[in-house]
C-alpha cells in the first residue's frame, strides 16, 4: 500500500491506547491498540501511571506503526483523557499516578471550599462551569493538602497529551481546550490563564504556555526518535482531550454539530458559535479556533455493561446482544439508573449510584442488559433536554465509539427522537488526531473531509409511546431515591 507521507495519530483512553496511520487523504493505513486499566486505590480515586500507561504504550505502538509505514511519518498528534491532574518536577518527572478526570471524585471538600471563597457565580461567569469533579484546581488544591511532599516538590502539570508532547519534543504546552476544563484557572471569553487566580490558589506552580490543536507544539528529539522510530525533527501538534479528537474524526466542528460518544463512558458535545453557559452541563473552547462547545459526559455507559457482562459469567457481547435483541422496549417493566460510579453532568453528584426498579422473577439476563442500554438512553435524553433550555436542536446528531452497535444506537435513536448519522470509519480520537496532525503540517486543509457515512439509525415511532412513559419514570427515580442512597453511601 503505497503513500507519499503518512499521519500518525494517538489517543490514550481509559481502557485502552489506540493508534492509526493514515495517509493525506484519510485512508487509513494501519491501526494498534494496547488495553489497560485504571488504578482504584481508594474509594473514589481512579488514576493510570503516566510512565507504563501513557508512555510505555505510546512507545510500543508508535514503534510497530512506525515498522510498518510505506512512507516517513510527516506528523504527529496524541490526545488523552482528560481532564486529568499529573503533578511533576520541573523537569516533567511524574511525581505519583495521574489523577484522572470527573470520575476521581477525592476533591469534594475543596470544591465546596473554592467555590464559597471565589463564589459560585463568578466561577461560572469567568470560566464557565461551575466546580465539579471534572475541574483541575481542587485536584492540585488536594494535592497541596493532602499530599505535601508531593506538591512540595510539584512545578508543573501535565494531562495525558502533554505529557506525551513534553516527552517527544521537550516543551511545556496545553491546548486551549484542555485549558477550558481546567477550572477555575482558565478564562472562556478572554481565551487566556487567570494568573492571578492560579497563583493565589497554586503557588509556584508553572502554568503551561497555550496552543490550539491544529497547531505545532514542537519538534521529536533525538532521545524520543531513538525510542519511539519516528524521526527526529517530526512535527507534533499540540493534542486535545479524547472526546474532542473524536469529534474531529467524524466531521463534527460545525455549529449544530452533536457528537455522542459511545464508549466506557458515555459523552456528549454540542458545537456552537458563541459562549452558552449552563450550571448543570460543561462549556468549553473548541479544537479551533473561534469554536465553543457545550457539552456532558456521564460517570459510566459502556463500563455498566461490562460490569454486567462479568457479573454474569462473561458471555461475549454478540450473545448478550442478541438476548437483548429479543426483549421488548420498555425491558417488561424494568428503568435503571446507571449511576454506578457516581454521575457527572447534570446531576454532579459523586454520592448518585445505580438503582434497578421492576424486578420480577420473569426477568432474565437479556432483560438487564437491555435495561442498561435502555438507562444510557434515557441519560443521553435528559442531556438533550438540558441543552434545548439554551439552544434549538442539533443540526446533526453522529455516533461514535466502540460501543456504538446497531442495538444501543436505535435504542438512544428511539428514547431521544434523535436520528443518528453513523460513520464508516470508527477508529475514533486517534483517527482524528491524524486529521489534526494533518492540518498543523499543512497535508490536509480544513475545509477537507475525510468523513464517509456507514448510514443512518432513525428511531422507530412504534417505540415512542413506552419510552416516553419510562423516561417519565426516569426522571423521577433519582429525586426520589437520592437521599437513600446518600444515605447508603
Amino acid at each position: 500500500m503505497s503513500a507519499e507521507a503518512c499521519l500518525l495519530g494517538v489517543d490514550i483512553g481509559t481502557s485502552s491506547t489506540k493508534g492509526v496511520l493514515a495517509d493525506p487523504s484519510g485512508r487509513v493505513l494501519a491501526t494498534a491498540t494496547r488495553p489497560h486499566g485504571v488504578s482504584r486505590p481508594r474509594p473514589g480515586w481512579v488514576e493510570h501511571h503516566p510512565e507504563t500507561v501513557w508512555w510505555n504504550e505510546f512507545v510500543d505502538i508508535t514503534r510497530e506503526l512506525v515498522a510498518v509505514a510505506p512512507a516517513p511519518v510527516a506528523a504527529v498528534a496524541v490526545s488523552g483523557i482528560g481532564p486529568c491532574v499529573l503533578p511533576t518536577a520541573a523537569d516533567g518527572r511524574p511525581l505519583r499516578p495521574a489523577i484522572l478526570y470527573g470520575v476521581d471524585t477525592r476533591a469534594a471538600a475543596e470544591i465546596a471550599e473554592l467555590t464559597a471563597r471565589l463564589g459560585e457565580r463568578t466561577i461560572i461567569r469567568r470560566g464557565g462551569n461551575r466546580l465539579t469533579s471534572q475541574a483541575v484546581g481542587p485536584k492540585l488544591l488536594w494535592l497541596r493538602r493532602h499530599e505535601p511532599e508531593v506538591w512540595s516538590a510539584t512545578r508543573r502539570f501535565f494531562m495525558a497529551s502533554s505529557f506525551l508532547i513534553h516527552r517527544l519534543t521537550g516543551e511545556y504546552v496545553l491546548d486551549h481546550h484542555s485549558a477550558s476544563q481546567s477550572d477555575p484557572l482558565y478564562d472562556l471569553r478572554s481565551q487566556a490563564w487567570i494568573s492571578d487566580l492560579a497563583a493565589d490558589i497554586l503557588p509556584g506552580l508553572e502554568l503551561p504556555r497555550l496552543l490550539w490543536p491544529t497547531e505545532v507544539a514542537g519538534h521529536v528529539t533525538a532521545a524520543a526518535a531513538a525510542l519511539t522510530g519516528l524521526a527526529e525533527g517530526t512535527p507534533v501538534t499540540a493534542g486535545t482531550i479524547d472526546a474532542w479528537a473524536e469529534a474531529v474524526s467524524v466531521g463534527a466542528t460545525r455549529p449544530g454539530d452533536l457528537m455522542l460518544m459511545y464508549g466506557t463512558t458515555m459523552f456528549l458535545t454540542r458545537v456552537v458559535a458563541r459562549p452558552v453557559v449552563h450550571p448543570q452541563l460543561w462549556s468549553t473552547t473548541g479544537v479551533f479556533p473561534g469554536s465553543y462547545c457545550l457539552a456532558g459526559g456521564m460517570a459510566t455507559s459502556g463500563a455498566v455493561v461490562e460490569w454486567l457482562r462479568g457479573l454474569t459469567g462473561g458471555a461475549d457481547h454478540a450473545h448478550l446482544t442478541a438476548e437483548a435483541a429479543t426483549v421488548p422496549a420498555g425491558s417488561n417493566g424494568l428503568v435503571l439508573l446507571p449511576y454506578f460510579a457516581g454521575e457527572r453532568t447534570p446531576l454532579f453528584d459523586e454520592k448518585a449510584r445505580g438503582v434497578v426498579i421492576g424486578l420480577t422473577m420473569e426477568h432474565q439476563r437479556g432483560h438487564l442488559y437491555r435495561a442498561v442500554l435502555e438507562g444510557t438512553g434515557y441519560a443521553v435524553r435528559h442531556h438533550l433536554d438540558t441543552m434545548a433550555e439554551l439552544l434549538d436542536p442539533p443540526g446533526r446528531v453522529i455516533a461514535v465509539g466502540g460501543g456504538a452497535s446497531p442495538l444501543w444506537t436505535s435504542i438512544v435513536s428511539d428514547i431521544t427522537g434523535q436520528a443518528q448519522r453513523i460513520p464508516q470509519q470508527t477508529i475514533g480520537a486517534s483517527y482524528g488526531d491524524a486529521f489534526l496532525a494533518g492540518l498543523a503540517g499543512g497535508l490536509v486543509s480544513h475545509d477537507q473531509e475525510w468523513t464517509t457515512w456507514a448510514g443512518v439509525t432513525e428511531p422507530d415511532p412504534a417505540n415512542h409511546d413506552v419510552y416516553e412513559r419510562a423516561y417519565a419514570i426516569y426522571r423521577e427515580l433519582y429525586p426520589a431515591t437520592r437521599h437513600l442512597v446518600h444515605a447508603l453511601t
